[in-house]
């Protein structure tokens, strides 16, 4: 299989973020009562949202082709398997914060908002990169590798979302109130405007996931320079997020090995970003599809079959909320 160079019209990417602000729209209408998310609303919930994924490479398959939606597929399941290790960081965040399980939910949905953002962003600013300048391959490459050796060896490192910078400057430039009012982001007190604890509390989610997109976008961009292809792998992965979250957070502890796996994955991406530009050229999608399924499954099954003999791990039918056992093996964000 080759690297897909079709171009999508304009009116598919206007239908594309429709349909994305209307999904969004769903989510957040049927969680308008900021209630406890339990297993089984979580379940269901990242049922569907993975079911759209996988239905999208469908839709890609009979427009485009198997190349096209093999691609897809490729760049879908690294977005997800590195997104769950943005998971471990959530949940410290939500410890660390002490944010109320039923606000959880309301701080996860504009937190993606921020990803979607993001990351269309640098999207396109390493796909131009990438097709005008060879040598960024390169770059791009080698810092995927080293991405992929610090989360194998460095993974201990301990992320305290308080001495981010962006979280230390909004709490120095802005009126903060270091309490929670409901699920308000801004109120008014003595007279004053102030943004309240829960709002610190999505600044950290945000600029912890920023720095995380940075290396998710660079290892779909491994795998097609695409932009559609990248925007949309990126954006179905992201979508389910939230749901994920509050399945997988009582079986985070389990995990112990899935940091191993990530790190592979995005050597490989890295490895696979500078090959192309050697004589060897692209490695071939099912390859790459085979590598990253291999991987996700043995560093999944490796990490269960390690802890199965542990008490307690199952999630119970509860938010994943401020009372976790911290973030596990994730990658560190930079102070």
């Amino acid at each position: 299989m080759n690297d897909p160079s079709f171009a999508a019209p304009l009116w598919v990417w206007a239908a594309l973020t429709v349909g994305i602000a209307m999904m969004l729209a769903v989510d957040l209408l049927a969680h308008r009562d900021n209630h406890v998310i339990g297993l089984r609303e979580a379940t269901i919930w990242s049922a569907v949202w993975i079911a759209v994924g996988l239905g999208f490479g469908l839709v890609l398959w009979a427009w485009q082709g198997s190349d096209a939606a093999g691609t897809y597929y490729a760049g879908y399941l690294i977005e997800k398997a590195l997104s769950v290790d943005n998971i471990f960081v959530f949940a410290l965040v939500f410890s660390f914060f002490a944010v109320p399980d039923a606000y959880q939910h309301k701080v996860l949905f504009w937190g993606v908002i921020g990803a979607l953002a993001a990351r269309l962003a640098f999207i396109f600013t390493g796909a131009r990169l990438l097709e005008t300048f060879f040598w960024t391959a390169y770059l791009f490459g080698a810092f995927l590798i080293w991405t992929g050796w610090k989360m194998a060896f460095s993974h201990n490192e301990e992320v305290d979302p308080d001495r981010n910078p962006v979280v230390r400057l909004v709490r120095k430039v802005v009126p903060t109130d270091p309490r929670y009012h409901g699920s308000r982001f801004l109120v008014r007190l003595d007279g004053r405007r102030k943004v309240t604890l829960l709002f610190v509390a999505l600044i950290a989610i945000e600029a912890t996931d920023l720095v995380f997109a940075i290396d998710s976008v660079a290892a779909v961009l491994a795998i097609t320079t695409n932009t559609f292809l990248v925007w949309t792998a990126n954006a179905f992965a992201i979508l389910g997020l939230r749901s994920l979250y509050f399945c997988l957070a009582g079986l985070l502890r389990r995990f112990v090995h899935l940091h191993y796996g990530l790190a592979f994955l995005l050597a490989f991406a890295g490895a696979k970003m500078i090959l192309s530009e050697t004589p060897v050229g692209k490695l071939p999608i099912p390859l790459t599809l085979g590598v990253i399924t291999a991987t996700i499954t043995v560093s999944v099954v490796w990490s269960l079959f390690s802890t199965r003999s542990r008490n307690g791990d199952s999630g119970e039918d509860s938010g994943a909320g401020a009372s976790g056992d911290g973030p596990g093996p994730g990658r560190a964000a930079p102070d």
